[in-house]
């Protein structure tokens, strides 16, 4: 099977870690790491014991640990943003292209065979406890100009497009979507670690709970 490649933004990086087997190695490794201890405990020490490498050789891709972060996450989003155009891509009614949007979205994330040095579970749950942070800092309009969050963007603008398909006169479909976003992530994490914020239990029914919430939150939204 081929593997795929996504060309992010290089202002994340200082040299492309896709490239070679050291830098996968940092992909891989750093999502285990930040997975199993947190973003706060995960340092690039910890990651140069893991790979069997210097934290020198780590600086060599990236300049703090921050900019890793927001490198898996932008990862993630692209990802999900290929993943939402080939879902769709054969659907002619806006309505189906959202159904079908929205159960990518909200499904438990699985290892793609496309992507070998990636985890995409283990990543979810990363984008689900650590994608706030990327943003919520005081450097945020500088990352924003660097155009650091791009990825989300274009997530929430290609649903948010349906969504003006299906009714144009609507006028909230960004903040509608952005919120959506959040909200799927939210209501994982709440299922999983703060149970009375959510009426989602973390069972085998759990996807399709959140989907039937989702759908019900966004069709009566933007209702005729």
């Amino acid at each position: 099977m081929a593997i795929i490649t996504f060309r992010l933004n290089e202002n994340i990086y200082l040299r492309d870690p896709q490239t070679s087997d050291l830098g996968q190695s940092i992909i891989r490794e750093s999502i285990v790491l930040i997975d199993a201890q947190g973003f706060e405990q995960f340092t690039f020490k910890k990651l140069a014991k893991s790979i069997g490498s210097t934290e020198a050789s780590i600086y060599r891709y990236f300049e703090n640990k921050h900019r890793l972060l927001i490198y898996l996450i932008d990862w993630y989003w692209t990802w999900l943003d290929y993943r939402l155009e080939f879902a769709v891509q054969n659907l002619s009614d806006p309505l189906e292209q959202l159904k079908s949007s929205l159960k990518i979205l909200v499904e438990e994330k699985k290892f793609d065979a496309h992507f070998g040095f990636v985890d995409e579970a283990a990543l979810q749950r990363i984008v689900m406890a650590e994608f706030e942070k990327t943003y919520l800092t005081k450097q945020v309009d500088h990352d924003n100009r660097e155009g650091l969050f791009l990825p989300y963007k274009e997530v929430c603008k290609r649903v948010a497009r349906i969504v003006n398909q299906i009714n144009p006169g609507y006028t909230f479909a960004n903040s509608l979507i952005s919120t959506l976003l959040l909200t799927i992530n939210h209501q994982m994490f709440y299922a999983k670690h703060l149970p009375s914020l959510t009426d989602l239990k973390p069972n085998l029914n759990m996807q399709d709970e959140l989907y039937t919430f989702c759908e019900s939150f966004i069709l009566k939204s933007i209702a005729k």
